[in-house]
């Protein structure tokens, strides 16, 4: 397989380019920014550029017979701020890389949408791929547009789609100053005998899945001839509060919590129904969260060591 990594250099990205390298297939990354001087880029085609640079992209999609696409310029908290950009950015990207990709012959697109913000509220829990799309942040409605798109493209017989919604993903190597991804957050925090800050009461409920089980699930679909919509989660869930009661038993930091008002965007409880990922691709998520922080809690020790 040869494959294009779009946002390969962020936290997800380097990690299905690692495991992408070490099968053997043949790696390129498009990303806009500079290739991270913490990851072995060896034998990967880097380009630095996005999706509004024509020439780098051509070049980039060259040989190449499958697209992953994890680019993203906004996350739910900052997407309602300038929604003008998140569709100029991410939907219009997203349409260049299409069109693209057709001029080049490429037919075969794994897209990375999200399963924690598509759904908005669901009427159910576990949420299957087939309930309504109600997103509440500019950040879920530009998914879910692109998602429109990319099926309007398979209907027209120009792409192979496939279209992952993951739930929230965490491991090691995931930045602790970001402002997205509560696990790494608060582990930071704990590293650094902090407390953390949580928006609203800390009962909101989210689906968490280990960075390696979601790199699987993502090679295993590429891979095959599937096409539409699946789910990528753990199929539990647990709440925040939930979240720092492990960690503080994880790592043996008291971890104090400040409560903040509650955000209109924040989901009060999203946990996927990955049922069709398992029968589709044999694929089952095998790292529970508490086991998942251990081994990022350890790495993040031994780096600091």
């Amino acid at each position: 397989m040869e494959a294009l990594v779009i946002g390969g250099n962020g936290f997800l990205g380097s990690r299905l380019v690692s495991r992408l390298r070490s099968q053997g297939h043949r790696v390129g990354v498009l990303d806009r920014m500079p290739a991270r001087t913490d990851f072995d880029w060896t034998d990967v085609d880097y380009r630095e550029g996005g999706l509004d640079d024509a020439p780098v992209l051509a070049e980039a999609l060259a040989g190449v017979s499958v697209v992953y696409h994890l680019a993203s310029s906004t996350v739910p908290s900052t997407s309602n701020a300038d929604p003008q950009r998140d569709v100029r950015e991410n939907l219009i990207g997203s349409l260049r890389l299409v069109d693209a990709m057709g001029q080049a012959g490429i037919r075969r697109l794994v897209f990375f949408s999200s399963g924690g913000t598509v759904y908005g509220n669901p009427q159910v829990c576990p949420v299957p791929e087939g309930h309504g799309l109600n997103p509440i942040s500019s950040y879920g409605v530009v998914k879910v547009a692109i998602e429109n798109y990319l099926m309007m493209y398979q209907r027209l017989g120009t792409l192979d789609p496939l279209i992952l919604r993951p739930s929230n993903p965490y491991g090691p190597g995931q930045s602790t100053a970001g402002i997205q991804g509560a696990v790494a957050a608060f582990l930071g925090r704990a590293a650094r005998g902090e407390g953390v800050q949580i928006w609203g009461d800390g009962e909101i409920v989210r689906d968490y899945i280990y960075v390696d089980d979601l790199v699987t699930l993502a090679i295993k679909a590429g891979a095959s001839g599937e096409t539409g919509v699946f789910n990528a989660g753990s199929g539990v869930g647990h709440s925040l509060n939930e979240l720092c009661a492990m960690i503080r038993e994880v790592t043996g930091q008291p971890l104090p919590v400040e409560y903040l008002p509650g955000r209109k965007f924040d989901v009060d409880e999203i946990v996927l129904d990955t049922q069709a990922a398992s029968r589709a691709f044999s694929w089952t998520p095998d790292v529970t969260l508490r086991e998942g922080l251990r081994i990022a809690w350890e790495a993040m020790q031994s780096k600091n060591t």
